[in-house]
């Protein structure tokens, strides 16, 4: 195993109080923050509201797209490039949307805010070709094409329409009439679509809706998913060591959760699913690592019998301190590199593991330990650690 430091000897548990502190003022200024400030910023997944991805048939940036939700009421929502060329994009809008004074019912939420994102981005001349009566071939489904190919190509009409509809699936959107020459169609059937549709300036690829309901419920099993894990990790380490290192473990979770969650309080990163997922992967993360500090200080306690639990645990994280700088190093690289150019739409969740990648580390020695001291301390001042 590679060897980082020889022999260290740093007096980590002198800090504990200091640690403790600042631990506990960044957990205070974030629970104040969460309930008297901004607080917690819950995306789509948790509040209801609309997904929407879209391709157009001409590069936008980012900054137009917004200049043409905003009088639509729609310029908080989150727009982020899927693909470079600046014409591929999805589009989270923020919960229901009133019109006048009504609220649509949730049911209506997916067509009405869809076309609504729809409508201010489309072009004039979309719309003035709609007005005249031509059918957009980005946008009409295939029921609507079948429907207007039956009367003059009966016998084709099926086969054609699944055909374009394949096309637009496999592009994303159809850049010209002369897109339909590959799919085999006729030359017939091409001029008579030229003479009824137009090719609109952008397609929706998929649209999504998640209710106010279903958003509340979401939330209410990721803090469950939170707490069961914390419940088991407690279970499991209760029964592989002490329970004294188990409740240590749990709480250090449970710091390394709220710090987490305080720091996050203060950026303007939403909270969703998948910042759900990298929490769990963290507390995973760092009890793995406070394990084997624990670990550690369980075999020292049968050889270094006569010496102070302080100074016992001392010994032990220094012994492991290459095994945690190497493992949290490396891991950190990876993830850093992910967050600096893995792209927008994983920004978050690298982040995520950024922040709480460092705070797991720092727990692992500055709370785990001390913790297991002070309950020793309180609970057990006469027995031994074992």
């Amino acid at each position: 195993m590679v060897t980082l430091f020889k022999q260290p000897n740093i007096k980590f548990l002198k800090y504990k109080y200091f640690a403790f502190a600042l631990s506990g003022l960044i957990i205070l200024a974030g629970l104040l923050n969460i309930t008297l400030g901004k607080g917690l910023k819950f995306g789509i997944d948790f509040t209801g509201g609309t997904f929407i991805r879209l391709k157009f048939r001409e590069p936008i940036t980012t900054e137009e797209i917004r200049a043409r939700l905003t009088p639509k009421g729609l310029g908080n929502s989150i727009i982020q490039e899927i693909e470079r060329g600046h014409k591929e994009y999805q589009i989270r809008t923020a919960g229901l949307i009133k019109r006048g004074e009504e609220k649509p019912e949730e049911i209506e939420t997916h067509v009405v805010i869809g076309n609504m994102v729809v409508e201010a981005l489309q072009k004039p001349e979309d719309a003035a070709q709609i007005a005249k009566g031509f059918k957009d071939l980005n946008s009409v489904d295939q029921k609507e094409l079948i429907n207007l190919l039956l009367p003059t190509f009966p016998e084709e009409a099926e086969e054609a329409a699944k055909k374009i509809i394949a096309l637009r699936d496999e592009k994303g959107i159809i850049d010209t009439f002369e897109d339909l020459r590959q799919i085999g169609l006729k030359q017939e059937i091409i001029k008579y679509l030229q003479e009824k549709c137009f090719l609109g300036s952008l397609c929706v690829l998929s649209r999504e809706t998640v209710g106010p309901q279903a958003g509340k419920e979401l939330r209410r099993k990721a803090i469950l998913a939170t707490v069961w894990a914390l419940i088991g990790m407690l279970v499991y380490i209760a029964l592989r060591f002490k329970l004294a290192y188990g409740v240590a473990g749990v709480l250090t979770l449970a710091h390394d959760v709220l710090v987490t969650l305080s720091i996050y309080s203060f950026t303007d990163r939403e909270i969703n699913l998948p910042i759900i997922a990298a929490i769990l992967t963290l507390v995973g993360y760092s009890i793995n690592d406070t394990i084997v500090i624990f670990d550690r200080v369980r075999e020292n306690l049968k050889i270094l019998r006569k010496l102070p639990l302080e100074e016992l645990m001392n010994i032990s994280i220094n012994q492991t301190l290459s095994r945690t700088v190497l493992t949290a190093g490396t891991t950190l690289v990876a993830v850093l590199f992910l967050f600096l150019f893995g792209g927008k739409v994983i920004n978050d969740f690298a982040f995520t593991l950024l922040i709480g990648l460092i705070i797991g580390t720092y727990s692992s020695v500055y709370q785990s330990c001390p913790l297991v001291l002070y309950w020793h301390k309180i609970f057990q001042p006469k027995k031994r650690l074992k």
